[in-house]
């Protein structure tokens, strides 16, 4: 079975060049702007994984987390804050939030894919 994520990103030269690189490594990838847009997709795909930014309009990468992990169906997602705000408290709160990982941008795509394919595996020996 094919893996799915969400990227939800609202810079398209970001969610382009992931959308492809996830796309190679056989993913079924699936694109929201905001955190509204995200919710609504996420909700109907169930991904194995949201790679989410913190910065965006509408509802931000916080608001967007505290709602997948109140969700029933959302709740085995992992969410992974791929975000410019690289401070150390800024990472410490998006943890304590219940994000599964933090990752900054600027960022390695290969590293991206290899950590988010180890914590889709664990995931997946978890089920």
């Amino acid at each position: 079975m094919r893996k799915k994520i969400l990227i939800v990103d609202d810079e398209p030269n970001i969610v382009m060049s992931l959308e492809y690189a996830f796309k190679k490594k056989d993913f079924e990838v699936f694109i929201a702007r905001d955190g509204t847009e995200a919710l609504e997709i996420a909700e109907k795909e169930t991904p194995d994984l949201i790679l989410l930014d913190i910065m965006m309009p509408e509802m931000d990468g916080y608001e967007t987390l505290k709602r997948v992990r109140g969700n029933k169906k959302l709740q085995h997602t992992k969410v992974v804050f791929l975000s410019a705000k690289s401070k150390e408290k800024d990472i410490e709160k998006g943890l304590k939030m219940g994000a599964d990982s933090y990752m900054t941008k600027p960022f390695s795509i290969k590293k991206i894919i290899s950590d988010i394919e180890g914590l889709i595996d664990k995931k997946i020996k978890r089920n």
